[in-house]
């Protein structure tokens, strides 16, 4: 399993992602923006749902659908059944979740909220943990990993460039053909499912899941499958940096739109600097691989994170209230600084399986991804939650001229928070315990125990 993967399949194995980020992207900067300004729903409101959303059904459904699919047997494999299953549903929870009926208020609203987003994120959930399990599978090179998460990484840039910018562009062309704003969202909703529904469905039946995926499954019961996994420590190390890192980065995603609209007076130029900062994380996520391959995974990780906090705080204090090109320089060195983000969790997290295999001689990659997109998921959810709360509290006034109270919940909920818990990760990642050369021994140590000459 040592073997090199061809571009082609690479490619095809991270067209999916593609259309994942598309969908992730419109949702982390526009879904408070659409809940509060176009649905007209109370911020508070919005981000008390969700966080609840998480609490309650999302809370089991990761590790259960990982835990399924690492004891399912089908002729389409034990991970792409899931995947082909969530497909279609995934489009219409796409489009359910931007079509809310304007002006929903209280219990109401709450529900409205909470269920909407039950419905997509569950088949999103059921494609998500069994296609993310994959890449532990298919090949246990270090670099290769790192080869596979490359390609991954950017087909996630190319498709949050996509879900950034295209949401406004599709709900001005759906306007200017007649529909309301609400139907224009609404419609813009079912372009991103659509996305998310074909690139899925092309990986799906365009790769094969290994001969190593027919060997039996594991017959632990759910809740001791969960309990080994916070036994390996590298595994709970690594959900700490995915957890603060997500809820920093969603919480910057969430405030941007606010922040350019109402305290730089630049909305037209919303989808410019978004784009913007997404490229320069394209461009530069193969510098992040190439460092990553030279002084190891955490220290360039953690070199990322420093860089982006430095920025965040900058741009507190420098940044005006009105239209400034600084801007653009923050969002420059902004994407540079995430390049690490996108492309280092895709190569760290099969890692750290390797650990359990030592521990249990079973490949439990299911349960893993589970647990791991339950804990990012939260810290997205609560990336959300926060920003609503933040926008209550400071007597945000949707589509009008904001108080200074209002602005400076914005700048310093986009800007500070997310530099100070960006900056706790930095110490973590320095010493994080899995480089290439204990991952070798790792391996070697586990090849020995399957096959005594194999470690040799």
């Amino acid at each position: 399993m040592d073997q090199k993967l061809s571009a082609g399949y690479k490619f095809r194995f991270a067209l999916a992602e593609l259309g994942f980020t598309t969908l992730r992207a419109a949702m982390d900067f526009f879904l408070l923006f659409y809940y509060t300004d176009v649905a007209g729903i109370s911020p508070a409101l919005v981000g008390s749902a969700l966080l609840v959303a998480k609490l309650t059904w999302d809370a089991i459904n990761d590790p259960l659908f990982g835990y399924w699919s690492d004891r399912t047997r089908s002729r389409f494999g034990r991970r792409r059944i899931y995947m082909l299953i969530a497909a279609v549903p995934i489009a219409i929870g796409s489009w359910i979740q931007l079509s809310l009926p304007h002006g929903l208020t209280g219990v109401t609203a709450f529900f409205a909220v909470m269920l909407t987003f039950w419905l997509k994120d569950t088949f999103v959930t059921m494609a998500v943990v069994p296609y993310a399990s994959l890449i532990a599978e298919v090949t246990h090179d270090y670099q290769e990993r790192s080869s596979l998460a490359l390609y991954k990484s950017i087909n996630a840039v190319v498709g949050y460039i996509l879900g950034a910018g295209l949401v406004t562009v599709l709900v001005g062309l759906f306007m200017n053909v007649g529909l309301s704003r609400a139907g224009a969202w609404s419609g813009t909703g079912a372009v991103f499912g659509a996305i998310a529904m074909t690139t899925l469905l092309i990986t799906t039946f365009s790769i094969k899941e290994t001969t190593q995926l027919k060997e039996e499954p594991t017959d632990m019961h759910v809740w001791q499958a969960v309990k080994l996994c916070f036994k390996n420590k590298p595994f709970v190390i690594l959900m700490i940096i995915f957890m603060l890192g997500g809820f920093a980065f969603t919480v910057q995603a969430a405030l941007l739109p606010y922040l350019i609209q109402y305290q730089l007076g630049m909305a037209s130029q919303l989808t410019f600097i978004m784009i913007g900062s997404l490229i320069m994380t394209g461009l530069f996520s193969v510098p992040a691989k190439l460092l990553a391959d030279k002084i190891d995974k955490g220290p360039t990780y953690a070199l990322g994170l420093a860089l982006a906090s430095i920025t965040f705080l900058l741009a507190f204090f420098f940044l005006p209230h009105h239209p400034t090109p600084w801007v653009y320089i923050v969002a420059v060195v902004l994407g540079i600084s995430f390049s690490t983000q996108w492309v280092l969790p895709y190569a760290m997290m099969p890692d750290v399986i390797e650990y359990d295999e030592k521990m249990t001689g079973k490949r439990r990659e299911g349960i893993y991804y589970g647990i791991s997109n339950f804990l990012t998921k939260f810290a997205y959810a609560l990336g959300v939650a926060v920003p609503g709360w933040a926008l209550q509290w400071s007597g945000y006034i949707p589509n009008a001229a904001q108080t200074e109270t209002a602005l400076f919940g914005i700048r310093f909920f986009y800007a500070v928070i997310p530099a100070v818990t960006m900056l706790i990760c930095v110490p973590i990642l320095l010493r994080y315990p899995i480089t290439r050369n204990s991952h070798d021994a790792l391996r070697k140590e586990i090849a020995a125990s399957l096959d005594p000459k194999a470690g040799q």
